[in-house]
């Protein structure tokens, strides 16, 4: 696991990954409910959300999800969730009432929300690839009507959807530093093109509304990257094709947790936020940490 001599102090002595659930066909968009001790998940072809409670047992709790990808919770608790099927960003509240947030750009609809972060000061930002509307694998195949795969910002105040970069074959997964004056994204194009790459890109936020000075941050040499979280101490904590990668700030690769399949998101949670959970193909994993996630600072 761990390989650069900084990095040991990430974990807990002994600490193994465990498996706490297998069955699904493809699984990702893990989010923790500090509230009620619980990991919402997706299984996107089997169109179904599940949720995996305190003692570690799954339930389905939406058997229609329409195709649902990436999930995350706003600062005051409820969730926001990426629906491929119907092209939509919507926010769900505790009795299961939808709100639309965004499913169209200038007057053309979105392809497939994959991924979605909410800032703290209530904007909404996500990632709009062709995943989705590719097969009907993830969702429904159909053209896209937009020009290409952008990011969006949802404006917290007016609730305009406004594409802040344009610059990215298939953005996929994404997340902020820990001052949220850094925004990475994940180009995960290189799955389905052969020009495509495998890379986290890292942009400058600024005035919390655009992005700028666009660079490299990380090439995954391991299949390609996709969904991220951020640590109390700024690492990286990226899905792979072997597992889960750790990269400092600076962009130096740490080390990485290797898990039996291919991993497609992860996300802190447990009680003191210390516990990851890794959505991985089939299963759903979890192993104790000694880091807390960004969003429990």
């Amino acid at each position: 696991m761990p390989s650069h001599p900084s990095v040991a102090k990430l974990f807990v002595e002994g600490a193994q990954l465990c498996q706490l659930y297998t069955g699904a066909i493809w699984t990702e968009g893990p989010v923790y409910f500090p509230k009620t001790d619980t990991l919402i998940f997706s299984d996107i072809p089997n169109h179904r959300l599940l949720a995996c409670g305190a003692k570690g047992v799954v339930t389905v709790i939406d058997a229609d999800s329409n195709y649902t990808n990436g999930n995350t919770r706003t600062p005051d608790g409820r969730r926001v969730s990426c629906q491929h099927l119907t092209n939509s960003v919507v926010r769900v509240e505790e009795d299961g009432t939808q709100t639309v947030l965004a499913s169209m750009f200038q007057g053309k609809r979105l392809n497939s929300p994959n991924d979605v972060v909410v800032a703290s000061d209530g904007a909404v930002w996500f990632t709009d690839p062709t995943y989705g509307i590719l097969s009907d694998h993830e969702g429904r195949a159909r053209p896209s009507e937009q020009d290409g795969c952008y990011v969006f910002r949802i404006d917290p105040v007016t609730g305009a959807c406004e594409m802040v970069c344009d610059t990215m074959k298939m953005p996929n997964g994404l997340a902020f530093s820990v001052d949220e004056k850094t925004l990475y994204v994940a180009d995960s194009s290189k799955s389905h093109f052969e020009d495509g790459y495998h890379h986290v890109l890292a942009f400058d936020v600024v005035n919390g509304r655009r992005l700028e000075n666009q660079r490299v941050f990380h090439v995954i040499e391991h299949r390609v990257p996709d969904g991220m979280r951020v640590d109390e101490f700024d690492n990286l904590w990226c899905s792979s094709g072997r597992g889960v990668e750790i990269i400092a700030a600076d962009g130096t690769h740490l080390g990485h947790i290797a898990v039996p399949e291919v991993t497609a998101n992860l996300t802190f949670g447990g009680p003191d936020g210390r516990r990851l959970f890794i959505t991985a193909t089939t299963s759903l994993y979890a192993i104790d940490v000694a880091v807390r996630g960004a969003e429990f600072t």
